[in-house]
């Protein structure tokens, strides 16, 4: 699919779409848990329906509803025994969450369980589940750093220690197993972890279920049962996405002004921090309840630090190109395992929209410019290169086609309509 948007100004208010990050996390808790869970305002992107899907593979049953693929914001009751696989395959889609998440839960089983996936995340690097599953004492055939695998569970557990340079989502699967097996304590030990905030929704999570975990500066997780509780009947509610509101609070910085409401202020989403950004640019930020309004104003330039909300970075790159001076996003090497390897994608989008920029060390810099340009962007097949371009269309001195737009149902299917009702002028063809 090609979208095509004409540059211009917007005007209005929409509601946030649900938390991916945080459905797929409650599907995995409620999968383990043995009772009912009832989540309300479950999302409905790839990423989201593909959790759903490996939960039913893993042996929870819905409730209430035959359909495969949810409508956003629906109420879901889910019923579970634990991991009782009903499938010897799971299917991640191109989710590298669910990959690493699912993976340590699917040896919970004592059968062998394959994961499989689609698209990018065949291409991307699944580095550290051989060695932590192998202190766990599960084995791993078929692997060669990239999926598909096959796990041989079940996991014995215990101590071990990881290395979470890559990323926390490896650590959340291992926290959520751990903390559904264990019978005596265990702790984790974990060096170099990125993207802290995701850990923290984790726990969040866990402590929902009953099974709350305590750490120590994220060096050191303890999984203690005895502190566990147990309640037949759980009920969530999914955050709305800052991950996805991002892109539309600077499409109102820089083209207008944009409402979004269903957002906890203080979420402990990493994403959150596009509030702290759009402050220090200069846009007006105003915050109501539920409610965040930003409004356009002249923008300055900032340095910023996405090391651990590496997500921002492709629309942040386009925040600061339309910022009057020389901005700094410093982060660059979270961006190489994502759908894109997004340095390049980025890079790539940048100089469609002649915008001057160079990589330093670990530091994208980009230099503003009073108008983009006009041009055709090639989205690699990643969501957000796609809401970074459509929002830099609207700053642009002509139209601007991004093809492949139709990835942006992997985390947020009403993009585009939100964007129109917002005024913008969208086409898809």
């Amino acid at each position: 699919m090609k979208a095509t948007i004409e540059p211009g100004n917007i005007n209005g208010a929409i509601k946030a779409t649900p938390s991916k990050s945080m459905t797929q996390r409650a599907y995995a808790a409620a999968l383990l848990h043995k009772g009912k869970t009832i989540i309300y305002h479950a999302g409905s992107s790839e990423d989201e329906n593909a959790a759903l899907h490996i939960i039913q593979q893993l042996g929870a049953k819905l409730l209430d509803t035959d359909l495969p693929i949810l409508e956003s914001g629906a109420i879901l009751s889910v019923t579970s025994n634990g991991v009782y696989p009903v499938s010897k395959t799971i299917n991640c889609g191109e989710s590298g969450l669910a990959a690493r998440l699912f993976t340590p839960i699917a040896a919970l089983s004592n059968e062998a369980i394959t994961i499989e996936g689609t698209g990018s995340l065949l291409q991307r690097q699944m580095t550290g589940i051989e060695d932590a599953l192998g202190q766990l004492t599960v084995s791993i055939q078929g692997f060669n750093g990239h999926l598909p695998l096959t796990v041989n569970g079940p996991i014995v557990p215990g101590n071990l220690q990881i290395n979470a340079e890559d990323g926390s989502q490896l650590l959340s699967g291992l926290l959520f197993a751990l903390s559904s097996c264990a019978i005596k304590p265990v702790t984790i030990k974990v060096s170099g972890l990125k993207s802290s905030p995701y850990i923290d929704m984790t726990l969040d999570v866990l402590k929902v279920f009953g099974r709350p975990v305590e750490h120590t500066d994220y060096k050191e997780f303890r999984i203690n049962p005895a502190t566990f509780s147990h309640n037949e009947n759980i009920e969530i509610t999914i955050e709305g996405d800052w991950s996805s509101a991002a892109a539309m609070l600077v499409a109102g910085a820089v083209a207008g002004q944009v409402t979004i409401q269903n957002l906890n202020i203080n979420s402990k989403q990493a994403d959150r921090a596009i509030l702290d950004v759009l402050e220090t640019a200069g846009a007006v930020v105003v915050i109501e309840g539920d409610s965040v309004s930003v409004k356009r104003s002249p923008l300055r330039s900032f340095d910023f630090d996405a090391t651990h909300c590496p997500d921002l970075f492709p629309v942040l790159s386009i925040l600061a190109a339309c910022c009057n001076g020389d901005s700094t996003i410093t982060g660059v090497h979270r961006l190489f395992n994502k759908e894109s390897n997004r340095a390049e994608s980025i890079s790539e989008m940048l100089m469609s929209f002649d915008v001057p920029y160079s990589i330093e060390d670990d530091a994208l810099c980009i230099r503003g410019v009073r108008k983009l340009q006009g041009t055709v962007i090639d989205s690699f097949h990643d969501h957000r290169i796609v809401m970074a371009a459509a929002i830099g269309a609207l700053r642009a001195g002509s139209r601007v086609d991004i093809l492949n737009a139709e990835s942006v149902n992997k985390s947020y299917p009403g993009f585009f309509a939100d964007l129109s009702l917002c005024g913008g002028n969208c086409k898809l063809a």
